[in-house]
């Protein structure tokens, strides 16, 4: 078995790029996921990463010692200093996984897309991605603007989402909107309806835009739909998260709980 003691291992140097650097995790589409719970989640899903980094002490678990089991995947034991300068996790996990991640697909034309216009905040970007799989989002497509999606922040807000959902990165929301055969939606003030009083069901693209300055223009020209969410006087706005997955569940309430074959 292959040990990790140095900060001069090539395998290491990598790996810490990974998780520090965007740029690396871009040129060689990779990232790391740290945690039994990703790694099941991961495995769950039919993906086999390509190593398996552990700790002794992550190896005398027995949730830790069964997913390697599971995984089957080239196991790298590590010194737990050097571990922790993987994760930015105050307690170190004990294992980590290294993963190529899936090319995105090509933007779909019909069906139930979230577009994240700029979304910026790591952990909104996770909690949105996760709020989307459970409301059975068919693909997410985020602007050039949007947060590292591979990031171990996004990774480790998704908990596990990322392995359910189509993603596409660095999408061109605008010509996403004019080539989509259904209805963009947008969360927006002028010339908004009420959420509660809009249709929501069939093929829809529901968008929701940066913290702060929202949907951008070019993208809320192409929304059909504005949807406003009713608040309490005196309260301006919603955290990004907290509006995406009231607008999501919305049309799941509309559709009566069903979740369409995402494929």
């Amino acid at each position: 078995m292959e040990t990790i003691q140095s900060r001069h291992n090539p395998l290491f140097k990598h790996l810490h790029k990974l998780a520090t650097q965007r740029r690396e995790r871009l040129k060689s589409r990779q990232t790391l996921l740290d945690g039994p719970h990703l790694l099941a989640s991961a495995l769950d899903a039919g993906w086999v990463p390509g190593r398996l980094l552990a700790t002794p002490q992550g190896m005398a678990s027995p949730e830790i010692a069964a997913l390697i089991r599971r995984a089957g995947s080239p196991l790298t034991l590590i010194d737990p200093t050097l571990f922790a300068d993987l994760s930015e996790l105050p307690s170190p996990t004990g294992v980590l996984a290294l993963t190529d991640w899936p090319a995105s697909k090509t933007p779909r034309r019909d069906g139930f897309c979230l577009l994240l216009d700029g979304v910026q905040d790591p952990g909104n970007v996770g909690t949105i991605l996760r709020t989307a799989a459970a409301a059975g989002v068919m693909q997410v497509l985020l602007s050039p603007g949007c947060a590292d999606v591979w990031s171990p922040k996004v990774l480790r807000s998704g908990m596990g989402a990322h392995f359910l959902l189509d993603i596409v990165e660095r999408a061109d929301l605008p010509a996403f909107a004019d080539d989509f055969q259904g209805v963009i939606a947008a969360t927006l003030l002028d010339g908004a309806i009420d959420l509660h009083a809009a249709s929501l069901t069939g093929d829809l693209a529901l968008a929701v835009g940066a913290e702060g300055q929202g949907v951008t223009p070019e993208l809320a020209a192409r929304a059909r739909l504005r949807l406003r969410i009713p608040m309490a006087p005196g309260v301006e706005s919603l955290n990004v998260g907290a509006a995406a997955a009231i607008c999501l569940y919305e049309r799941v309430r509309q559709l009566g709980g069903m979740f369409p074959p995402r494929a």
